[in-house]
């Protein structure tokens, strides 16, 4: 299957101008391997934005919507992102804090008295920053199986009542779906809006992101969308979407496109501050607790040398370079999304299929880019060096320099 790729006008010549950093050749690099490890598993599509600074520099979709199916993906088609969605929720609870909507030190039962834990005494040390943070202290993915058996949120969280953080809130990582979803119904209380429109009226619209919705409904609304894989007897087989992860709209409800991704990638490296400001940015991006287990991921581990989680994004140390990173997974779909602010580089993936292939495809792409970056730092470095000169003193002709 041939790879449909879309390049912006006035790209190209924009590479000679200002994207030193990034290459055509380097983005045919990637494309290349794009489409030869999709094909080798199968894969029946995906799709891929590149962003470097202010611009959308490649994008493009490669297979079909659905198995069987002769309509293409491309770069407008939309996926679930599944857990990318946290970016959102991270992105939009940044600045609904910063208009006083709420305080991110406040305790959660002040918006949700009727949320409990088994012991009491932790529920005022429980946070709205640690439900984005992951750290809360509960167990990790607490009650997902609920989720799972399509049960209602006011089903699932009085069952916290059984439990207690395994530490105070706030000290340790445990990820989260549900405890992470709260953020809603604190958010509608504070701004008397819907989770939908309020991503709607701050994030979608104005960063102008043309195929962007929230829950099933609007999936299914969109014409040109992508359905779910799983693999069977060696065999991909399409799935009929449910609502289940639908219902934690923070955590997992976002549906879009490489094109809607691409532009939320330009708001996170800071071209739109006035949507995201550099305060918020940096606050979402800050680092709270570790996340051990992240470094021993399949293909990244070798990459991996520190990882964090902030609120709605993990930020990784990837060799020398800092890396801000999620990724989703919900049935028949994955997702990731990532940027170097330091190289203002970013890159997004999405699978209408549960492969692992889209690590092998990301972490290659940013050990190839921030290899050549660091080499180019370097040989710039080297430029700029004077040569020894010539010196002549009482003493007889010395060597000076060389400067650097």
């Amino acid at each position: 299957m041939l790879l449909r790729a879309i390049l912006f006008i006035g790209v190209l010549s924009a590479f000679s101008v200002q994207a030193r950093d990034v290459t055509p050749a380097q983005i045919a690099d990637f494309k290349q391997h794009f489409e030869k490890s999709l094909a080798e598993q199968k894969v029946p599509g995906a799709a891929y934005a590149i962003v470097y600074k202010d611009k959308i520099v490649s994008t493009g979709g490669y297979g079909v919507r659905e198995v069987g199916s002769k309509a293409p993906v491309d770069a407008y088609t939309v996926f679930r992102i599944a857990s990318v969605s946290k970016t959102f929720a991270g992105g939009l609870a940044s600045i609904l804090a910063a208009q006083g909507h709420f305080k991110w030190d406040e305790p959660v039962n002040r918006y949700l008295p009727e949320f409990s834990f088994k012991t009491r005494s932790y529920n005022n040390k429980l946070k709205v920053e640690h439900l984005l943070a992951q750290s809360t202290g509960v167990i990790a993915n607490a009650y997902d199986n609920l989720i799972e058996a399509n049960l209602e949120p006011d089903r699932i969280l009085p069952q916290f009542k059984k439990l207690d953080p395994l530490c105070n809130p706030g000290q340790c990582y445990g990820y989260q779906n549900v405890l992470f979803s709260l953020i809603e119904p604190i958010m509608q209380q504070t701004t008397s809006q819907d989770y939908a429109s309020l991503l709607q009226q701050h994030i979608f619209t104005p960063l102008k992101m043309p195929t962007a919705s929230v829950g099933l409904e609007g999936f299914l609304n969109t014409k040109n969308r992508a359905l779910p894989h799983v693999k069977a007897r060696g065999k991909w087989h399409s799935r009929t979407v449910n609502e289940s992860y639908y219902r934690f709209a923070p955590a997992a409800g976002v549906n879009a496109s490489a094109i809607d991704l691409g532009f939320w990638l330009i708001a996170q490296l800071g071209y739109n501050p006035d949507v995201l400001t550099a305060e918020q940015i940096n606050h979402i991006t800050r680092k709270r607790v570790r996340t051990v287990r992240d470094t021993r991921r399949r293909l990244w581990r070798e990459h991996l040398k520190d990882a964090h989680y902030g609120l709605g994004w993990r930020v990784y140390q990837f060799g020398q370079e800092q890396l801000i990173y999620h990724g989703g997974w919900v049935q028949g779909f994955r997702a990731e999304i990532a940027y170097s602010k330091e190289r203002e580089l970013g890159l997004v993936i999405l699978l209408n299929a549960e492969s692992n292939v889209i690590a092998d495809i990301s972490t290659r792409f940013w050990s190839n880019m921030f290899t050549a970056m660091q080499q180019h730092d370097k040989a710039a470095l080297l430029a700029q060096c004077q040569p020894a000169a010539k010196t002549t003193t009482s003493t007889g002709t010395a060597l000076k320099g060389p400067k650097c």
